[in-house]
Protein backbone atom coordinates (compact mmCIF):
# COMPACT_ATOMS: atom_id res chain seq x y z
CA UNK A 1 0.00 0.00 0.00
CA UNK A 2 2.90 2.33 0.96
CA UNK A 3 4.50 1.11 -2.27
CA UNK A 4 1.50 2.71 -3.98
CA UNK A 5 1.11 5.84 -2.56
CA UNK A 6 4.64 6.79 -3.27
CA UNK A 7 4.28 5.96 -6.92
CA UNK A 8 0.87 7.50 -6.94
CA UNK A 9 3.17 11.02 -5.57
CA UNK A 10 5.59 10.15 -8.19
CA UNK A 11 3.35 10.23 -10.81
CA UNK A 12 1.62 13.30 -9.61
CA UNK A 13 4.98 15.62 -9.68
CA UNK A 14 6.11 14.15 -12.84
CA UNK A 15 2.27 15.33 -14.09
CA UNK A 16 3.14 18.84 -12.24
CA UNK A 17 6.47 19.21 -14.06
CA UNK A 18 5.16 18.28 -17.37
CA UNK A 19 1.63 20.45 -17.89
CA UNK A 20 4.52 23.72 -16.56
CA UNK A 21 6.22 22.88 -19.10
CA UNK A 22 4.22 22.29 -22.11
CA UNK A 23 1.72 24.95 -20.92
CA UNK A 24 3.56 27.32 -18.24
CA UNK A 25 1.82 28.61 -15.60
CA UNK A 26 -1.26 30.56 -17.02
CA UNK A 27 -4.48 29.83 -15.29
CA UNK A 28 -3.39 27.65 -12.54
CA UNK A 29 -4.68 28.43 -8.77
CA UNK A 30 -1.92 29.93 -6.64
CA UNK A 31 -1.99 26.21 -4.40
CA UNK A 32 -0.91 24.45 -7.72
CA UNK A 33 2.01 27.09 -8.33
CA UNK A 34 3.25 27.03 -4.34
CA UNK A 35 3.16 22.96 -4.80
CA UNK A 36 5.37 23.04 -7.97
CA UNK A 37 7.38 25.02 -5.89
CA UNK A 38 7.28 22.88 -3.06
CA UNK A 39 7.98 19.80 -4.93
CA UNK A 40 11.60 20.97 -5.36
CA UNK A 41 12.59 21.90 -1.67
CA UNK A 42 10.91 18.50 -0.30
CA UNK A 43 11.67 15.96 -2.09
CA UNK A 44 9.35 13.39 -0.77
CA UNK A 45 5.52 13.16 -0.23
CA UNK A 46 2.32 15.01 -1.00
CA UNK A 47 2.83 18.35 -0.68
CA UNK A 48 -0.59 19.95 -2.19
CA UNK A 49 -2.05 20.09 1.47
CA UNK A 50 1.02 21.95 2.52
CA UNK A 51 0.13 24.28 -0.57
CA UNK A 52 -3.14 24.93 0.56
CA UNK A 53 -1.89 25.30 3.78
CA UNK A 54 -0.23 28.34 2.95
CA UNK A 55 -2.38 30.22 0.49
CA UNK A 56 -4.93 29.59 3.48
CA UNK A 57 -2.44 31.54 6.20
CA UNK A 58 -1.35 33.78 3.84
CA UNK A 59 -4.03 34.48 1.75
CA UNK A 60 -2.52 34.26 -1.37
CA UNK A 61 0.58 33.05 -3.35
CA UNK A 62 2.50 36.58 -3.41
CA UNK A 63 1.16 36.27 0.61
CA UNK A 64 3.27 33.25 1.17
CA UNK A 65 6.53 34.45 -0.74
CA UNK A 66 6.30 37.86 1.06
CA UNK A 67 5.97 36.14 4.34
CA UNK A 68 9.13 36.14 6.93
CA UNK A 69 11.10 33.14 7.65
CA UNK A 70 9.43 32.85 11.04
CA UNK A 71 6.44 33.14 10.09
CA UNK A 72 6.82 30.59 7.20
CA UNK A 73 8.01 27.60 9.96
CA UNK A 74 4.95 28.11 11.92
CA UNK A 75 3.11 26.34 8.95
CA UNK A 76 3.36 22.86 10.12
CA UNK A 77 5.41 21.22 7.33
CA UNK A 78 7.86 23.85 6.37
CA UNK A 79 11.28 23.51 8.15
CA UNK A 80 14.13 26.20 7.64
CA UNK A 81 15.00 24.97 4.22
CA UNK A 82 11.59 25.69 2.69
CA UNK A 83 11.40 29.07 4.03
CA UNK A 84 14.17 30.18 2.62
CA UNK A 85 13.42 28.84 -1.21
CA UNK A 86 9.92 31.04 -0.54
CA UNK A 87 11.50 34.11 0.79
CA UNK A 88 14.17 33.99 -1.91
CA UNK A 89 11.48 34.00 -4.69
CA UNK A 90 10.57 37.50 -4.24
CA UNK A 91 14.44 38.84 -4.08
CA UNK A 92 15.29 36.72 -7.22
CA UNK A 93 12.47 37.73 -9.45
CA UNK A 94 13.50 40.95 -8.52
CA UNK A 95 17.31 40.64 -9.54
CA UNK A 96 15.82 38.69 -12.88
CA UNK A 97 13.48 41.72 -13.59
CA UNK A 98 16.23 43.95 -13.09
CA UNK A 99 18.71 42.06 -15.22
CA UNK A 100 16.14 41.72 -17.89
CA UNK A 101 15.48 46.05 -17.79
CA UNK A 102 19.23 46.20 -18.50
CA UNK A 103 18.91 44.19 -20.95
CA UNK A 104 16.27 45.99 -22.69
CA UNK A 105 19.05 48.59 -23.83
CA UNK A 106 19.37 49.64 -27.55
CA UNK A 107 22.50 49.38 -29.23
CA UNK A 108 22.77 52.24 -31.70
CA UNK A 109 26.32 53.01 -32.21
CA UNK A 110 29.28 51.26 -31.33
CA UNK A 111 30.18 53.64 -28.83
CA UNK A 112 26.81 51.66 -27.26
CA UNK A 113 28.93 48.10 -28.36
CA UNK A 114 31.77 49.76 -26.25
CA UNK A 115 30.02 50.65 -23.10
CA UNK A 116 28.76 47.15 -23.29
CA UNK A 117 31.75 44.71 -24.20
CA UNK A 118 34.70 46.53 -22.65
CA UNK A 119 34.06 44.57 -19.22
CA UNK A 120 34.77 41.34 -20.67
CA UNK A 121 37.70 42.38 -22.43
CA UNK A 122 39.03 43.67 -18.87
CA UNK A 123 42.30 42.26 -17.97
CA UNK A 124 42.57 39.97 -20.42
CA UNK A 125 45.22 38.40 -21.68
CA UNK A 126 44.49 36.23 -24.52
CA UNK A 127 43.02 36.95 -27.80
CA UNK A 128 39.20 36.60 -26.93
CA UNK A 129 36.10 36.83 -29.39
CA UNK A 130 32.27 37.70 -28.00
CA UNK A 131 29.49 38.60 -30.18
CA UNK A 132 26.92 40.85 -28.66
CA UNK A 133 23.83 39.56 -30.03
CA UNK A 134 20.85 42.40 -30.91
CA UNK A 135 16.78 41.67 -31.72
CA UNK A 136 15.24 43.67 -34.94
CA UNK A 137 15.13 46.88 -32.63
CA UNK A 138 19.01 46.82 -31.73
CA UNK A 139 17.47 45.80 -28.06
CA UNK A 140 20.27 43.63 -26.30
CA UNK A 141 19.56 40.14 -26.72
CA UNK A 142 22.79 38.76 -24.31
CA UNK A 143 26.72 38.28 -24.91
CA UNK A 144 28.39 35.46 -25.60
CA UNK A 145 31.74 34.38 -25.47
CA UNK A 146 32.65 32.61 -28.74
CA UNK A 147 36.07 31.93 -28.94
CA UNK A 148 39.44 32.48 -27.08
CA UNK A 149 42.85 31.94 -29.42
CA UNK A 150 43.41 33.75 -33.02
CA UNK A 151 40.49 35.44 -34.66
CA UNK A 152 42.26 34.00 -37.84
CA UNK A 153 40.54 30.45 -36.68
CA UNK A 154 37.86 32.07 -39.33
CA UNK A 155 35.72 28.95 -40.10
CA UNK A 156 35.46 28.12 -36.43
CA UNK A 157 34.84 31.28 -35.28
CA UNK A 158 31.62 31.46 -38.24
CA UNK A 159 29.89 28.27 -36.83
CA UNK A 160 30.15 29.58 -33.71
CA UNK A 161 29.13 32.75 -34.13
CA UNK A 162 25.81 31.66 -36.56
CA UNK A 163 24.92 28.84 -33.87
CA UNK A 164 24.91 31.58 -30.93
CA UNK A 165 23.00 34.40 -32.90
CA UNK A 166 20.52 32.26 -33.61
CA UNK A 167 20.26 30.59 -30.17
CA UNK A 168 19.27 34.11 -29.12
CA UNK A 169 17.10 34.69 -32.28
CA UNK A 170 19.35 37.32 -33.22
CA UNK A 171 18.65 39.56 -36.15
CA UNK A 172 21.91 42.07 -35.18
CA UNK A 173 25.44 41.50 -34.33
CA UNK A 174 28.67 42.92 -33.03
CA UNK A 175 31.45 41.03 -32.90
CA UNK A 176 34.63 42.10 -30.99
CA UNK A 177 38.12 41.29 -30.37
CA UNK A 178 40.81 42.07 -28.64
CA UNK A 179 43.92 42.82 -29.43
CA UNK A 180 46.78 41.79 -26.90
CA UNK A 181 49.62 43.83 -28.48
CA UNK A 182 47.94 46.80 -27.43
CA UNK A 183 47.60 48.05 -31.08
CA UNK A 184 44.06 49.09 -32.55
CA UNK A 185 44.89 48.39 -36.19
CA UNK A 186 42.67 45.86 -38.22
CA UNK A 187 45.14 43.12 -39.94
CA UNK A 188 44.21 41.28 -42.79
CA UNK A 189 42.64 38.67 -40.71
CA UNK A 190 40.41 40.96 -39.09
CA UNK A 191 39.28 42.11 -42.46
CA UNK A 192 38.88 38.32 -44.10
CA UNK A 193 36.64 37.39 -40.92
CA UNK A 194 34.68 40.27 -41.29
CA UNK A 195 34.12 39.82 -45.27
CA UNK A 196 33.04 36.02 -44.02
CA UNK A 197 31.12 36.81 -41.13
CA UNK A 198 28.39 39.16 -42.83
CA UNK A 199 28.66 36.30 -46.01
CA UNK A 200 27.49 33.76 -44.45
CA UNK A 201 25.39 35.52 -41.47
CA UNK A 202 23.18 37.19 -44.37
CA UNK A 203 21.78 34.65 -45.97
CA UNK A 204 20.23 33.00 -42.52
CA UNK A 205 19.24 36.69 -42.06
CA UNK A 206 21.59 38.16 -39.34
CA UNK A 207 23.32 41.12 -40.21
CA UNK A 208 26.55 41.92 -38.97
CA UNK A 209 26.41 45.40 -37.44
CA UNK A 210 30.01 45.66 -37.16
CA UNK A 211 33.98 44.04 -36.12
CA UNK A 212 35.30 45.85 -33.33
CA UNK A 213 38.85 45.79 -31.82
CA UNK A 214 39.12 46.11 -28.22
CA UNK A 215 42.59 47.49 -26.68
CA UNK A 216 43.20 48.94 -23.52
CA UNK A 217 41.32 52.03 -22.73
CA UNK A 218 39.83 52.16 -26.65
CA UNK A 219 38.30 50.80 -29.84
CA UNK A 220 38.29 50.32 -33.21
CA UNK A 221 35.40 50.37 -35.39
CA UNK A 222 35.59 48.29 -38.91
CA UNK A 223 32.78 49.79 -40.01
CA UNK A 224 33.70 53.37 -39.41
CA UNK A 225 37.39 52.23 -40.98
CA UNK A 226 36.00 50.91 -44.25
CA UNK A 227 37.07 53.51 -46.26
CA UNK A 228 40.66 53.77 -45.21
CA UNK A 229 40.61 49.98 -45.81
CA UNK A 230 39.13 50.37 -49.75
CA UNK A 231 41.65 54.17 -50.06
CA UNK A 232 44.78 51.72 -49.08
CA UNK A 233 43.21 49.03 -51.97
CA UNK A 234 43.31 51.25 -54.70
Amino acid sequence: MAEAWKHHHTGHRQRLKAEFLARGLEGWPDHKVLELLLCYAIPQGDVNGLAHELVERFGSLAGALDASVEELKKVPGVGEHTAVLLRMLPALLGRYQGSRARLAAVINWPEDAYAWLEPYFFGARNEMVYVLCLDGKRQVLGVRRVAEGSIEMAQVNTRRIAEEALGLRAARIYVAHNHVSNLALPSQADWLVTDVLRAALAPIGIHLEDHLIFVDGDMLSLKNSEHRRNLSAV
